[in-house]
Protein backbone atom coordinates (compact mmCIF):
# COMPACT_ATOMS: atom_id res chain seq x y z
CA UNK A 1 0.00 0.00 0.00
CA UNK A 2 1.10 3.22 -1.01
CA UNK A 3 1.97 5.27 2.47
CA UNK A 4 1.28 9.22 0.11
CA UNK A 5 -1.86 7.86 -1.34
CA UNK A 6 -3.78 10.92 -0.28
CA UNK A 7 -1.31 13.50 -1.18
CA UNK A 8 -3.39 12.34 -5.02
CA UNK A 9 -6.68 13.24 -3.93
CA UNK A 10 -8.79 16.22 -5.60
CA UNK A 11 -12.12 17.21 -6.57
CA UNK A 12 -14.00 17.02 -9.23
CA UNK A 13 -13.80 20.82 -9.73
CA UNK A 14 -10.01 21.18 -9.98
CA UNK A 15 -8.25 22.11 -12.71
CA UNK A 16 -6.79 19.46 -15.26
CA UNK A 17 -3.55 21.97 -14.41
CA UNK A 18 -3.54 21.01 -10.59
CA UNK A 19 -4.10 17.28 -12.07
CA UNK A 20 -0.89 17.58 -13.91
CA UNK A 21 1.14 18.92 -11.06
CA UNK A 22 0.14 16.79 -8.87
CA UNK A 23 0.90 13.68 -11.06
CA UNK A 24 4.36 15.11 -12.11
CA UNK A 25 5.13 16.12 -8.20
CA UNK A 26 4.24 12.67 -6.95
CA UNK A 27 5.88 8.78 -8.00
CA UNK A 28 2.45 7.57 -8.07
CA UNK A 29 1.37 8.21 -12.03
CA UNK A 30 -2.00 8.82 -11.05
CA UNK A 31 -4.80 11.56 -9.30
CA UNK A 32 -8.03 10.46 -7.23
CA UNK A 33 -10.73 11.97 -8.13
CA UNK A 34 -13.01 12.29 -4.85
CA UNK A 35 -16.37 13.91 -3.32
CA UNK A 36 -16.12 15.60 -0.28
CA UNK A 37 -16.69 12.27 1.69
CA UNK A 38 -13.48 10.57 -0.20
CA UNK A 39 -16.38 8.48 -2.48
CA UNK A 40 -14.25 7.65 -5.60
CA UNK A 41 -15.33 9.37 -8.38
CA UNK A 42 -12.77 8.58 -10.93
CA UNK A 43 -8.91 8.48 -11.63
CA UNK A 44 -6.67 10.04 -13.85
CA UNK A 45 -3.47 9.04 -15.42
CA UNK A 46 -0.74 11.16 -17.55
CA UNK A 47 -2.86 9.18 -20.90
CA UNK A 48 -6.12 10.92 -19.96
CA UNK A 49 -4.49 14.48 -19.82
CA UNK A 50 -3.06 13.81 -22.68
CA UNK A 51 -6.08 12.61 -24.66
CA UNK A 52 -8.10 15.02 -23.15
CA UNK A 53 -5.61 18.04 -24.31
CA UNK A 54 -5.89 16.41 -27.82
CA UNK A 55 -9.82 16.57 -27.93
CA UNK A 56 -9.99 20.40 -27.11
CA UNK A 57 -10.01 20.58 -23.80
CA UNK A 58 -7.75 23.39 -21.86
CA UNK A 59 -5.85 23.16 -18.70
CA UNK A 60 -7.90 25.48 -17.02
CA UNK A 61 -10.97 23.03 -17.68
CA UNK A 62 -12.06 20.85 -14.44
CA UNK A 63 -10.27 17.38 -14.12
CA UNK A 64 -13.88 15.83 -14.45
CA UNK A 65 -14.01 16.16 -17.59
CA UNK A 66 -10.81 13.89 -18.23
CA UNK A 67 -11.51 11.15 -15.43
CA UNK A 68 -11.83 7.74 -15.73
CA UNK A 69 -15.23 7.10 -14.18
CA UNK A 70 -15.33 3.64 -14.27
CA UNK A 71 -11.97 2.66 -12.86
CA UNK A 72 -10.85 -1.16 -11.78
CA UNK A 73 -11.33 -0.58 -7.65
CA UNK A 74 -10.26 -4.10 -5.15
CA UNK A 75 -11.20 -4.53 -2.19
CA UNK A 76 -9.33 -4.10 1.40
CA UNK A 77 -7.35 -6.78 2.43
CA UNK A 78 -6.65 -8.26 -1.13
CA UNK A 79 -3.30 -10.70 -0.65
CA UNK A 80 -0.60 -9.30 -2.92
CA UNK A 81 -0.21 -12.34 -5.58
CA UNK A 82 -4.33 -11.47 -6.15
CA UNK A 83 -3.54 -7.57 -6.73
CA UNK A 84 -0.75 -8.87 -8.98
CA UNK A 85 -3.03 -10.66 -10.96
CA UNK A 86 -5.69 -8.05 -11.28
CA UNK A 87 -3.25 -5.12 -12.54
CA UNK A 88 -1.47 -8.01 -14.77
CA UNK A 89 -4.74 -8.80 -16.61
CA UNK A 90 -5.84 -5.68 -17.30
CA UNK A 91 -2.48 -3.97 -18.41
CA UNK A 92 -2.59 -1.32 -15.46
CA UNK A 93 -0.04 0.22 -13.15
CA UNK A 94 -2.44 1.11 -10.21
CA UNK A 95 -5.47 -0.07 -7.93
CA UNK A 96 -7.93 2.42 -5.72
CA UNK A 97 -8.24 0.68 -2.65
CA UNK A 98 -12.02 1.14 -1.62
CA UNK A 99 -14.40 0.30 1.16
CA UNK A 100 -18.01 -1.53 0.97
CA UNK A 101 -19.30 2.45 0.63
CA UNK A 102 -17.07 3.01 -2.34
CA UNK A 103 -14.40 5.22 -0.19
CA UNK A 104 -11.31 5.61 -1.20
CA UNK A 105 -8.65 3.95 1.68
CA UNK A 106 -5.41 3.44 -0.16
CA UNK A 107 -3.98 3.15 -3.01
CA UNK A 108 -2.13 -0.42 -4.54
CA UNK A 109 0.68 -0.19 -7.58
CA UNK A 110 2.30 -2.56 -9.51
CA UNK A 111 5.85 -1.79 -8.56
CA UNK A 112 4.97 -1.75 -4.90
CA UNK A 113 3.13 -4.89 -5.15
CA UNK A 114 5.98 -6.59 -6.54
CA UNK A 115 8.28 -4.81 -4.27
CA UNK A 116 7.96 -7.28 -1.17
CA UNK A 117 8.04 -5.47 2.02
CA UNK A 118 10.22 -6.90 4.79
CA UNK A 119 9.24 -5.96 8.40
CA UNK A 120 11.63 -7.14 11.69
CA UNK A 121 8.83 -6.52 14.17
CA UNK A 122 8.10 -9.90 15.83
CA UNK A 123 4.97 -11.73 15.43
CA UNK A 124 3.72 -13.44 18.44
CA UNK A 125 0.93 -16.32 16.98
CA UNK A 126 -1.52 -18.05 20.37
CA UNK A 127 -1.59 -21.34 19.60
CA UNK A 128 -2.10 -23.42 23.20
CA UNK A 129 -5.24 -23.45 23.57
CA UNK A 130 -7.49 -27.02 23.94
CA UNK A 131 -10.83 -25.81 21.83
CA UNK A 132 -13.33 -27.58 23.95
CA UNK A 133 -16.00 -25.82 21.96
CA UNK A 134 -15.30 -27.71 18.69
CA UNK A 135 -14.96 -31.48 20.48
CA UNK A 136 -14.61 -34.31 19.46
CA UNK A 137 -12.70 -32.90 16.85
CA UNK A 138 -9.93 -31.31 19.20
CA UNK A 139 -9.67 -34.49 20.84
CA UNK A 140 -6.66 -35.68 19.01
CA UNK A 141 -5.84 -32.23 17.06
CA UNK A 142 -4.97 -28.94 18.80
CA UNK A 143 -7.48 -26.47 17.60
CA UNK A 144 -4.57 -24.20 15.37
CA UNK A 145 -3.75 -27.43 13.55
CA UNK A 146 -7.60 -28.07 11.82
CA UNK A 147 -7.35 -28.10 8.38
CA UNK A 148 -10.21 -24.93 6.67
CA UNK A 149 -9.71 -25.89 3.41
CA UNK A 150 -6.70 -27.70 2.32
CA UNK A 151 -4.39 -25.74 5.49
CA UNK A 152 -4.57 -25.98 8.83
CA UNK A 153 -5.74 -22.60 10.07
CA UNK A 154 -2.08 -21.86 11.98
CA UNK A 155 -0.49 -22.08 8.37
CA UNK A 156 -3.41 -19.71 7.14
CA UNK A 157 -2.79 -17.41 9.73
CA UNK A 158 1.23 -17.44 9.25
CA UNK A 159 0.89 -17.43 5.45
CA UNK A 160 -1.06 -13.99 5.83
CA UNK A 161 1.28 -12.27 7.93
CA UNK A 162 4.18 -13.97 5.29
CA UNK A 163 2.51 -11.75 2.30
CA UNK A 164 2.70 -8.85 4.49
CA UNK A 165 6.55 -9.43 4.32
CA UNK A 166 6.49 -10.56 8.22
CA UNK A 167 9.42 -13.48 8.58
CA UNK A 168 10.15 -13.26 12.31
CA UNK A 169 7.37 -15.62 14.50
CA UNK A 170 7.27 -16.73 17.96
CA UNK A 171 4.67 -19.55 18.67
CA UNK A 172 3.15 -20.26 22.16
CA UNK A 173 2.15 -24.19 22.47
CA UNK A 174 0.54 -26.39 25.23
CA UNK A 175 -1.90 -28.40 23.87
CA UNK A 176 -0.36 -31.48 22.01
CA UNK A 177 2.65 -29.33 20.97
CA UNK A 178 4.09 -31.73 18.81
CA UNK A 179 1.64 -31.30 16.53
CA UNK A 180 2.58 -28.00 16.11
CA UNK A 181 6.17 -27.97 16.08
CA UNK A 182 6.42 -31.17 13.92
CA UNK A 183 4.75 -29.60 11.40
CA UNK A 184 5.78 -25.98 10.93
CA UNK A 185 9.85 -26.64 12.42
CA UNK A 186 11.49 -24.02 12.68
CA UNK A 187 9.91 -22.28 9.76
CA UNK A 188 12.37 -22.66 6.70
CA UNK A 189 10.51 -24.73 4.46
CA UNK A 190 8.13 -21.11 4.78
CA UNK A 191 10.95 -19.34 4.36
CA UNK A 192 10.75 -17.44 7.83
CA UNK A 193 11.72 -18.21 11.28
CA UNK A 194 9.80 -19.80 13.39
CA UNK A 195 10.34 -20.11 17.20
CA UNK A 196 8.32 -21.62 20.03
CA UNK A 197 7.22 -20.73 23.48
CA UNK A 198 5.84 -23.16 25.63
CA UNK A 199 3.48 -22.83 28.70
CA UNK A 200 3.23 -26.01 30.93
CA UNK A 201 0.37 -24.62 32.33
CA UNK A 202 -2.14 -22.20 30.65
CA UNK A 203 -0.95 -18.71 31.30
CA UNK A 204 -3.61 -16.63 29.15
CA UNK A 205 -2.70 -14.63 26.33
CA UNK A 206 -1.34 -11.99 28.13
CA UNK A 207 0.70 -14.59 30.35
CA UNK A 208 2.28 -15.76 27.64
CA UNK A 209 4.20 -12.65 26.88
CA UNK A 210 6.11 -12.87 29.83
CA UNK A 211 7.95 -16.21 28.65
CA UNK A 212 8.91 -14.36 25.15
CA UNK A 213 10.46 -11.16 26.51
CA UNK A 214 14.22 -12.56 27.50
CA UNK A 215 14.06 -13.12 23.45
CA UNK A 216 12.85 -9.98 22.07
CA UNK A 217 15.81 -7.42 21.55
CA UNK A 218 15.32 -3.73 20.73
CA UNK A 219 12.29 -1.57 20.58
CA UNK A 220 10.17 -2.73 17.67
CA UNK A 221 6.50 -3.29 18.35
CA UNK A 222 5.47 -6.98 18.69
CA UNK A 223 2.36 -8.40 16.64
CA UNK A 224 -0.09 -10.59 18.75
CA UNK A 225 -2.40 -12.88 17.44
CA UNK A 226 -4.82 -15.77 18.00
CA UNK A 227 -4.13 -18.74 15.97
CA UNK A 228 -7.61 -19.51 15.24
CA UNK A 229 -9.04 -16.24 13.95
CA UNK A 230 -9.31 -15.91 9.65
CA UNK A 231 -9.02 -12.22 8.63
CA UNK A 232 -8.15 -10.42 5.97
CA UNK A 233 -6.92 -7.25 7.83
CA UNK A 234 -3.94 -5.30 6.28
CA UNK A 235 -1.28 -6.03 9.26
CA UNK A 236 0.57 -3.07 7.67
CA UNK A 237 -2.19 -0.46 8.07
CA UNK A 238 -2.53 -1.80 11.60
CA UNK A 239 1.20 -1.85 12.35
CA UNK A 240 1.11 1.93 11.06
CA UNK A 241 -1.26 3.14 12.75
CA UNK A 242 0.01 1.89 16.06
CA UNK A 243 3.51 3.76 15.13
CA UNK A 244 1.86 7.01 13.80
CA UNK A 245 -0.01 7.37 17.20
CA UNK A 246 2.76 6.45 19.32
CA UNK A 247 0.89 4.19 21.07
CA UNK A 248 1.57 1.97 24.09
CA UNK A 249 -1.01 -0.91 23.34
CA UNK A 250 -3.72 -1.46 20.07
CA UNK A 251 -6.11 -3.69 20.55
CA UNK A 252 -8.27 -4.34 16.93
CA UNK A 253 -12.05 -3.71 17.68
CA UNK A 254 -14.67 -5.53 15.19
CA UNK A 255 -18.35 -3.74 15.39
CA UNK A 256 -20.87 -6.30 16.91
CA UNK A 257 -24.81 -5.76 16.29
CA UNK A 258 -27.14 -7.26 18.97
CA UNK A 259 -30.55 -6.86 17.80
CA UNK A 260 -33.67 -6.47 20.91
CA UNK A 261 -35.74 -9.01 19.83
CA UNK A 262 -38.71 -7.20 21.33
CA UNK A 263 -40.19 -3.47 21.85
CA UNK A 264 -38.12 -1.94 24.28
CA UNK A 265 -39.97 0.35 26.63
CA UNK A 266 -37.85 3.42 28.09
CA UNK A 267 -39.80 4.69 31.40
CA UNK A 268 -39.36 7.69 33.81
CA UNK A 269 -40.73 5.65 36.73
CA UNK A 270 -43.90 4.46 36.20
CA UNK A 271 -45.07 6.55 33.39
CA UNK A 272 -43.69 5.43 29.43
CA UNK A 273 -41.46 7.89 28.09
CA UNK A 274 -40.98 5.88 24.70
CA UNK A 275 -41.27 2.77 22.92
CA UNK A 276 -38.77 1.51 20.95
CA UNK A 277 -39.43 -1.66 18.24
CA UNK A 278 -36.37 -4.19 18.23
CA UNK A 279 -33.69 -1.71 18.64
CA UNK A 280 -30.34 -3.03 17.45
CA UNK A 281 -27.64 -2.12 19.73
CA UNK A 282 -23.57 -1.59 18.09
CA UNK A 283 -20.75 -2.29 20.24
CA UNK A 284 -16.71 -2.97 19.35
CA UNK A 285 -15.34 -5.99 20.30
CA UNK A 286 -12.50 -7.68 20.97
CA UNK A 287 -10.73 -9.19 17.46
CA UNK A 288 -8.08 -10.95 19.16
CA UNK A 289 -5.35 -9.01 17.49
CA UNK A 290 -3.32 -6.67 19.08
CA UNK A 291 -0.20 -4.27 18.70
CA UNK A 292 2.39 -3.96 21.67
CA UNK A 293 5.58 -1.85 22.55
CA UNK A 294 8.01 -3.81 24.53
CA UNK A 295 7.04 -2.05 27.98
CA UNK A 296 3.57 -3.92 27.70
CA UNK A 297 6.34 -6.99 27.07
CA UNK A 298 8.13 -6.71 29.93
CA UNK A 299 5.23 -5.88 32.42
CA UNK A 300 4.42 -9.38 32.36
CA UNK A 301 6.29 -11.70 34.85
CA UNK A 302 7.09 -15.37 33.61
CA UNK A 303 4.65 -17.64 34.49
CA UNK A 304 2.16 -15.01 35.71
CA UNK A 305 -1.72 -15.86 34.75
CA UNK A 306 -3.17 -13.14 33.26
CA UNK A 307 -5.01 -12.47 29.29
CA UNK A 308 -4.52 -9.70 27.05
CA UNK A 309 -7.50 -7.57 27.95
CA UNK A 310 -6.78 -7.96 31.49
CA UNK A 311 -3.28 -6.56 30.87
CA UNK A 312 -4.43 -4.24 28.77
CA UNK A 313 -6.58 -2.67 31.07
CA UNK A 314 -3.29 -2.14 34.54
CA UNK A 315 -2.06 0.13 31.51
CA UNK A 316 -5.35 2.15 30.81
CA UNK A 317 -5.21 2.81 34.40
CA UNK A 318 -1.66 4.01 34.45
CA UNK A 319 -2.68 6.47 31.73
CA UNK A 320 -0.83 4.75 28.65
CA UNK A 321 -1.74 4.67 25.55
CA UNK A 322 -3.81 2.02 24.33
CA UNK A 323 -6.10 2.59 21.07
CA UNK A 324 -8.37 0.45 19.10
CA UNK A 325 -8.25 -0.21 15.25
CA UNK A 326 -11.31 -1.27 13.70
CA UNK A 327 -11.25 -3.45 11.28
CA UNK A 328 -13.62 -3.53 8.94
CA UNK A 329 -12.50 -6.38 6.53
CA UNK A 330 -13.32 -10.07 6.87
CA UNK A 331 -13.04 -11.64 10.58
CA UNK A 332 -13.91 -15.40 12.07
CA UNK A 333 -12.78 -16.20 15.01
CA UNK A 334 -13.47 -20.13 14.88
CA UNK A 335 -14.64 -21.19 17.93
CA UNK A 336 -17.47 -23.04 17.68
CA UNK A 337 -18.48 -25.98 15.49
CA UNK A 338 -20.87 -23.29 13.27
CA UNK A 339 -17.59 -20.81 12.59
CA UNK A 340 -15.80 -23.51 11.82
CA UNK A 341 -18.35 -25.00 9.04
CA UNK A 342 -18.73 -21.75 7.98
CA UNK A 343 -14.96 -20.80 7.51
CA UNK A 344 -14.47 -23.94 5.63
CA UNK A 345 -16.70 -22.10 2.53
CA UNK A 346 -15.08 -19.13 3.05
CA UNK A 347 -11.78 -20.08 2.81
CA UNK A 348 -12.66 -20.41 -1.29
CA UNK A 349 -14.59 -17.11 -1.25
CA UNK A 350 -11.54 -14.88 0.12
CA UNK A 351 -9.02 -16.39 -1.82
CA UNK A 352 -7.05 -17.42 1.45
CA UNK A 353 -7.06 -21.08 0.74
Amino acid sequence: MSKHWENVLISPEDTIKKALEIIDNQALRVVLVVDEGRKLLGTVSDGDVRRGLLGGLNLSDPVSGVMNSNPTTVAEGQSRDALIEVMESKNILFLPVVNELGCIVGLETLLGSLQQPKYENPVFIMAGGFGTRLRPLTDNCPKPMLKVGDRPILETVLRRFINFGFHNFYVSTHYMPETITNYFGDGSQFGVKISYVHEETPLGTGGALGLLKSSLSGDLPLIVANGDVLTTVNFERLLDFHIEHRSDATMCVREYEYKVPYGVIENDGNKITAMVEKPIHRFFVNAGIYVVSPSICSSVEENEHVDMPTLLERHIEKNRDVLMFPIHEYWLDIGRLDDFNRAQVDIYNLGLD
